[in-house]
């Protein structure tokens, strides 16, 4: 279907919110999208979770992302309907297409793709171009450079340059440590911008041994914060890197840093700059996921705004969080270069006075591609695209990952290691990077990659028990649905193939998974040992990467023949508005 530009003008509304006047405001038939309204005298603009994906990309948003307790049907964990009603957006709308999976395929063929970097990199420069260079600031959430094979075969040095063009200014970090501490300081070197991360400190013993720190007195790894001048008025931007990293992935990548939240020497960094500093407004650039940064932001006063990622929720108003210092506004601006945060300040005697936030999707029909932007993408692509291009199938369903429990891509993987391995069972790591392909579209090597592109990819496979099974499945669903922010580490569940169970996302740890049973029905045996295969693991594996094995088991054409799926039921979130089935 042909993409006409006024069904966006006809059906996106931009979302906006105030201090003063915290609602949607509704698009017009004859406005652009993109023509924002003046307010304030400073600017900040917000990318986060690009996953390096530089050319404009399909992202099915989850039709499951279930809150418990408290966070039960507050944002973040609203899809489908209850997002749409919840924020006012037009289920036939642009919008609805860019924030939710309402209706997907049949509006991915009416809207197109969004992001890209050279369509980004023109709304930028307009954007900023509004207010003036003085008066703006471009931030970068983190994970940016990780996510294709381009940028795990670069190591992040193609989004290095990409992020000097498109004016960075400042950015924290999470998939960027998987690399190492050598190459991501050679990356850092090349960066124009300021590397920011508060809650990164050398270990004792690093230290004793006069590691390599921004402030060798407290250990403090990298640059806590950075204070840039705009419309008149200091704005320190503090970096909070994913708090996370030793656990989540590899020791081995970060061995004399340790993370964490550090709420502490957080409101002390933040005294400081209010104190000492004078700054006139307090942005937190956050890497912690929403749900954390919500807790975080009710703990830790004289923050004004926290800009979030991690969790790659696209909420299109700011949550208003009290402490006791007044008011924080917490936002996450989404993934895959698929929106633009837009956060106009009133900063006026010493303080903010007032807020204005847009999270704008990035429909590249609209926004045509910035020429220089468009040449570099196209110079650092061109010597891996002919050995990317080869189609090595076509899938006859939409393939997504992204949602709690399970996505089509996720059980393809799992099908490709149960078959090429040998394994009655298959284990998936719960990312939430990876782009969205529409059935009928042809799959090629540069799509798989986009899937799995990780610096630690060995496949592997080994013997487990039935009740070692069941411990997985219960430690990672407790990161997903724990009650306290703080022990959530972000991603969603692990995906399992060959592997059927019921979950109860509200009961405790080591009782929310049950009925366990293979696929032809049978139950999971505690004592029994059962061959399963996996890959991503933290622990040093041998085996072959995972995209040669799912490349060879695609190439087979097994996958039109063979049914996809993972029987997984829920109890207990009837009801919920993060569960639309």
């Amino acid at each position: 279907m042909a993409i006409r530009r006024r069904d966006f003008l006809k059906t996106a509304g931009l979302a906006a919110v105030s201090l003063s006047l915290p609602r949607l405001a509704s698009g017009t038939e004859t406005a652009s999208i993109y023509e924002l309204e003046r307010f304030g005298n400073a600017r900040i603009l917000h990318i986060t979770d690009a996953h390096a994906q530089l050319n404009p990309v399909y992202f099915r948003e989850p039709s499951v992302n279930i809150g418990i307790g408290e966070m039960a049907g507050r944002p973040p964990h609203l899809v489908g309907r209850a997002f749409l009603e919840r924020f006012g957006i037009r289920p036939d709308s642009a919008d609805a297409y860019a924030f939710t999976c309402f209706e997907f395929e049949r509006s991915a063929g009416r809207f197109g793709k969004l992001g890209g970097f050279a369509h980004l990199k023109t709304l930028v420069d307009r954007l900023r171009g509004e207010v003036g260079e003085k008066d703006s600031v471009l931030v970068d959430g983190g994970d940016l450079w990780q996510g294709t094979g381009l940028a795990n075969v670069m190591q992040g040095r193609d989004m290095v340059e990409v992020a000097n063009l498109l004016g960075i200014e400042a950015m924290t970090g999470h998939w960027e440590f998987t690399y190492g501490e050598q190459v991501l300081r050679d990356n850092l070197e090349r960066f124009n911008g300021e590397f920011l991360a508060q809650n990164v400190f050398l270990t004792e013993e690093a230290a004793f041994n006069d590691a390599r720190a921004f402030d060798p007195p407290t250990g403090r790894v990298f640059k806590p914060s950075f204070i840039k001048e705009l419309g008149g008025h200091r704005v320190a931007i503090v970096g909070q890197a994913f708090p996370y990293v030793p656990i989540a992935h590899p020791r081995r990548f970060t061995p004399d840093w340790t993370f964490g939240i550090r709420e502490e020497e957080l409101q002390k960094h933040v005294d400081a700059l209010r104190g000492i500093d004078k700054v006139d407004a307090v942005i937190l650039l956050s890497h912690n996921g929403m749900d954390v940064d919500l807790k975080l932001a009710s703990r830790v006063s004289g923050i004004d705004v926290i800009l979030g990622g991690h969790t790659h929720d696209a909420v299109p108003q700011p949550v208003p969080v009290k402490n006791a210092g007044g008011t924080t506004l917490v936002t996450n601006a989404g993934s895959n270069g698929k929106f633009l945060g837009v956060i106009d300040l009133a900063l006026d005697k010493g303080k903010v006075s007032d807020v204005r936030y847009r999270l704008l999707p990035v429909y590249s029909e609209l926004l045509k591609p910035d020429p220089a932007m468009a040449e570099l993408i196209g110079r650092v692509r061109a010597p891996h695209v002919a050995d990317w291009s080869e189609k090595i199938a076509t899938p006859d369903r939409l393939l997504y990952r992204r949602g709690n429990f399970t996505g089509p891509m996720d059980e393809l993987i799992c099908t490709a290691l149960r078959t090429e391995l040998d394994a009655e069972i298959a284990l998936s790591p719960g990312f939430r990077w990876g782009v969205t392909a529409l059935s009928g579209q042809a799959l090629t090597m540069e799509d798989l990659l986009a899937e799995t592109a990780i610096t630690y990819p060995e496949t592997y496979v080994q013997e487990m028990t039935g009740a070692e099974i069941k411990t997985v499945l219960e430690d990672v669903c407790d990161n997903l649905f724990n009650g306290d922010p703080y022990y959530q580490q972000g991603g969603d569940m692990v995906r399992a193939g060959g592997l059927s169970y019921t979950c109860t996302p509200t009961d405790a740890i080591g009782s929310r998974i049950s009925e366990l049973k293979l696929d032809g029905g049978k139950a999971i045996n505690a004592s029994h040992r059962y061959k399963v295969a996996g890959w991503a693991s933290v622990n040093g594996r041998q085996g072959a990467p995972v995209w040669e094995v799912v490349g060879k088991y695609l190439r087979s054409g097994r996958m039109l023949q063979e049914r996809l799926g993972t029987g997984i039921a829920l109890k207990g979130v009837e009801g919920n508005p993060g569960n639309s089935g």
